[in-house]
């Protein structure tokens, strides 16, 4: 089966689409109505770091006016808990499995990736693009770039401009890997042909160009591997990327609703907050009760706060639908340990962690405001993911997403506007950095076809990366299958939990119900990577 379709058939439909919606109206009085997007997908943001999610720790005032004026979901997920592969599925509307040629994309991007995305998909910004929409990505992009290994060597292409983005400005990969520079569109901010960014890899750490000194507690941060291109690299401090961000934003935004001509545009705006290294600029270091982990936080809500008066204060925020959610849960690296020892919930009461399947890996928050649309104070329960956005945002722009074959998106956009009394989704694939644990979210049951979360499993001071039984003993969890921070030598085979009566997976009852796991087993089977000789 081919897994990838191509642009063609949504021109064709978005033609057609237009004839119908239009009715003999002129296409400004079709955009005129078509809403603005803002998109804000945080890095590593968990279930309970907002306080709108009841979060007491950190401040995120920006962050629950938002929730007070639109709706806030209480059962959405990321389709991976890894960031690149989470970002795959929000872009293209596949799950991450059918990447790769269906070999499925797992971890994060290397720094050397090609770009994970091939030119031809259909993308979330292709389906604005199509009605008229100008486009822009912000931020983090950790999807690769070039066709084949990227030796950095410009123009970086293809990349975001070659997936229906008109503008990129931001982080390349992610704010704890190199190359510590910006990139815009093609090109590194502050580049010089006369000193060239050059790969070097691993290890040369006399080579490399230097950048900004951070402390220890501020979490892991890997060595730089490039050289060259020293006032790009310059450009770039840790503590100033929310900053940057954020002003690009307001500066994009403002460009694009100011002046006769008007498009409609869509702004999706990734976050590298609050994703380690913790980082947060001088005005909010020290202003949390969480660490260096909750100052990021609050930084974070200030940036967000940027967006939102910029859409007032430009007159479109009527008009603008606003998405806020994270690409998979919390992490419990070094700083998240330390928020949690200052009594933060970085899940709140969620098993487990970023990488691994449980659900403190991938439920994360999920907050939508239109006015007008979306009814202010709302709670939702639907399940809906990431993947589920592109369905969506073609509903919002009045094309049809059933004439695009081998979509695993969904058009949610009923549970963003009403309150419907059946489930729009009743399965979920979900995927944690492990092949060996994509699991079955189905109703009420998830499956987990192995042992353990399938993510990090780090126990020890100087790990980074905490997971598995020894993490969520640190945070007070409890499961049936773990005993003293270590899985018991009988844990059963698999996991089954009834989301329904325990949300917090403290129960695997596995053994207690064959005929629902022989079901999950056999859907299973029909999204898993078939192996090849």
């Amino acid at each position: 089966m081919n897994l990838q379709f191509s642009k063609l058939p949504l021109n064709i439909l978005g033609v057609f689409a237009f004839l119908l919606l239009s009715c003999g109206q002129s296409k400004t009085t079709e955009q005129d109505r078509l809403p603005n997007v803002v998109y804000i997908l945080v890095d590593d943001l968990g279930y309970g770091d907002i306080g709108c999610y009841g979060a007491t720790k950190v401040k995120t005032p920006n962050i629950d006016k938002l929730a007070s004026e639109g709706k806030i979901f209480t059962d959405a997920h990321s389709a991976s808990a890894v960031c690149t592969p989470s970002r795959y599925a929000l872009l293209t509307g596949q799950y991450p499995v059918r990447g790769n040629h269906g070999k499925g994309i797992w971890g994060p991007a290397r720094v050397t990736s090609k770009l994970l995305i091939e030119t031809e998909q259909l993308t979330i910004a292709d389906v604005f693009k199509n009605k008229g929409y100008s486009t822009a990505a912000l931020g983090k992009w950790h999807l690769g770039f070039g066709v084949e290994e990227n030796d950095w060597q410009e123009p970086l292409s293809p990349g975001p401009n070659d997936l229906g983005f008109d503008y990129y400005y931001g982080v390349p990969v992610v704010n704890s890997a190199p190359p510590y520079v910006y990139v815009e569109n093609t090109h590194v901010v502050g580049g010089d042909s006369e000193d060239p960014l050059v790969f070097v890899g691993r290890g040369k750490n006399k080579e490399v160009t230097p950048i900004t000194p951070i402390p220890p507690e501020a979490s892991q941060r890997t060595q730089n591997m490039f050289k060259g291109a020293v006032e790009a690299h310059k450009l770039y401090n840790d503590y100033t990327v929310g900053q940057v961000l954020a002003g690009k934003a307001v500066d994009w935004i403002t460009e694009k609703t100011t002046g006769e001509k008007q498009d409609p545009f869509f702004l999706y705006m990734a976050t590298t907050h609050i994703h380690h290294p913790f980082t947060p600029g001088t005005n909010f270091q020290g202003k949390s009760d969480a660490d260096l982990y909750g100052d990021f936080i609050q930084e974070l809500d200030w940036m967000v706060g940027q967006v939102l008066s910029t859409l007032e204060k430009q007159g479109v925020g009527n008009n603008t639908l606003v998405v806020f959610t994270s690409d998979n849960g919390a992490m419990l690296n070094l700083g998240g340990r330390n928020a949690v020892k200052a009594g933060h919930k970085i899940n709140g009461d969620l098993l487990g962690f970023k990488f691994g399947v449980w659900e403190g890996g991938h439920r994360v928050p999920f907050i939508a405001k239109w006015p007008g649309k979306i009814k202010s104070g709302t709670v939702s329960d639907q399940l809906i993911c990431n993947v589920d956005m592109l369905a969506t945002f073609m509903a919002v722009t009045g094309h049809d997403s059933s004439s695009i074959e081998n979509l695993d998106s969904m058009n949610v956009l009923p549970a963003f506007i009403d309150n419907p009394s059946e489930p729009i989704r009743d399965e979920l694939l979900l995927a944690p950095h492990k092949s060996t644990h994509l699991s079955l979210r189905k109703g009420k049951w998830m499956y987990i076809p192995s042992k353990g979360s399938g993510g990090f499993g780090g126990s020890k001071p100087h790990h980074h990366a905490w997971g598995g039984a020894a993490a969520v003993n640190f945070v007070g969890g409890k499961n049936s299958e773990m005993e003293n921070g270590k899985l018991k030598e009988d844990a059963q085979e698999a996991q089954l939990y009834n989301l329904e009566e325990d949300k917090y997976q403290t129960t695997n009852v596995f053994s207690q119900y064959p005929e629902v796991v022989e079901e999950m087993e056999d859907i299973l089977n029909t999204y898993r990577p078939k192996k090849t000789k």
